[in-house]
């Protein structure tokens, strides 16, 4: 504990009052600092210590899209600081009514400290969304109405999906000793094959825009048409010539399982695949949306074979590479008949994959903490000289 102290003490963070939506809009000082509170919050945890910070106030939820770890994570997160979660029900407000997001945005927020987002369905929206949220915020603060302007969290979006990709990073801290370690990892990137056609391109997006800042090697592969956003590959190109590592877009997940290091082999849907599906959303057009369906899933069936399996693992780097997932998978002949990974595989790296997803309660907890207070360090110094028991007397 007094070692991460020391390491934060060190950087100059500046998230204090920022909103936390993209990771490549945080400098590399504030994502180590983002999972160096990461880490001191689970070591409190872990040695029975309270980190409640706040004796009241809201943490608001608002789900757009299905979700369960991330869910529970910012729950999770949310309590172990203290807040009590209040969920945003669209079916349940005035926004069937035509209220404003400035208005909704207002009226939620009058005692909360933090707001989570996750707004994936439409392409082109969903970050935008979380923006006009924040100005909403910072006009309602400005004018007195509320008393403090809540942070927001971006529980992933159409562009990015920092908690995960954070975790993730985290993840890979823990297994390889070190960030520093990390620099020319190969990590492949790779599309896989799913029967469901509509799954966003946030992660992949994601996992590009973080791991290129780390001086990785990192490797995007995809079938052709099955391309990302061309900003965030762009960025990716920019950051890994920075950072020293490397970046390369390729056609076979059989060369990108080369000699890898790690391997992240999750399934999206084709970026004007997803561009349509926004605009068949929007217009609430079903007979096109399951025109669309057929046409993504047919086209999927063309690339079964882009299947995470124990000969494309056979060839990662001593035949060991790091399986990771955001969870859950598509696995062959359990949750599908064919999918992204086969059973033996999944298996054989389940509980890594589980101890993947354990780390979000504690980074969304971190992104909480450093957006709500400026002093970050002395904070959790305060915690672990109190030893407050966190369960018992």
């Amino acid at each position: 504990m007094e070692n991460l102290l020391k390491q934060l003490e060190q950087l100059p963070v500046a998230m204090h009052q920022k909103d936390f939506l993209l990771t490549w809009e945080k400098s590399t000082d504030d994502l180590k600092a983002t999972l160096i509170v990461a880490e001191a919050l689970k070591h409190l945890y872990e040695n029975n210590a309270s980190t409640r910070l706040f004796d009241s106030g809201l943490a608001v939820s608002l789900f757009r899209d299905n979700s369960t770890r991330t869910r529970f994570s910012y729950v999770s997160a949310s309590n172990l600081l203290g807040l009590e979660v209040q969920d945003l029900d669209e079916k349940k407000s005035q926004i069937s009514h035509g209220e404003t997001v400035r208005e909704t945005a207002n009226m939620v927020s009058f005692l909360t400290q933090m707001i989570g987002i996750r707004d994936d369905m439409y392409l082109g929206y969903g970050n935008s969304y979380m923006r006009e949220v924040g100005e909403a915020l910072d006009d309602g603060y400005k004018e007195g109405v509320l008393h403090q302007r809540p942070g927001i969290v971006n529980l992933q979006c159409d562009i990015d999906h920092p908690t995960q990709s954070m975790s993730d990073l985290l993840h890979l801290k823990k297994v390889f000793g070190s960030l520093e370690n990390l620099k020319g990892k190969k990590i492949a990137m790779s599309w896989a094959y799913s029967p469901s056609y509509g799954k966003p391109l946030s992660v992949p997006q994601g996992i590009i825009g973080l791991m290129t800042r780390f001086g990785m090697d990192v490797t995007l592969a995809h079938p052709e048409g099955y391309q990302l956003l061309p900003d965030c590959v762009s960025l990716a190109e920019k950051q890994s010539q920075e950072s020293g590592g490397s970046f390369q877009t390729i056609n076979s997940m059989e060369e990108a399982f080369q000699n890898a290091d790690i391997v992240y082999p999750k399934s999206w849907a084709p970026y004007h695949i997803m561009e349509r599906r926004t605009d068949l959303l929007k217009a609430q057009d079903e007979k096109g949306l399951k025109e669309l369906e057929q046409e993504g899933l047919a086209n999927n069936a063309q690339f079964k074979n882009w299947e995470c399996d124990a000969t494309k693992m056979a060839s990662t780097k001593e035949g060991k590479a790091l399986y990771m997932h955001c969870l859950p998978a598509d696995i062959t002949g359990v949750s599908c008949a064919e999918g992204e990974v086969t059973n033996e595989v999944f298996e054989k790296y389940r509980i890594e994959t589980y101890k993947e997803a354990s780390y979000k309660p504690f980074v969304i907890a971190s992104m909480m903490l450093l957006n709500r207070f400026a002093n970050p360090a002395e904070i959790l110094s305060q915690l672990n000289q109190n030893k407050r028991p966190r369960v018992g007397f």
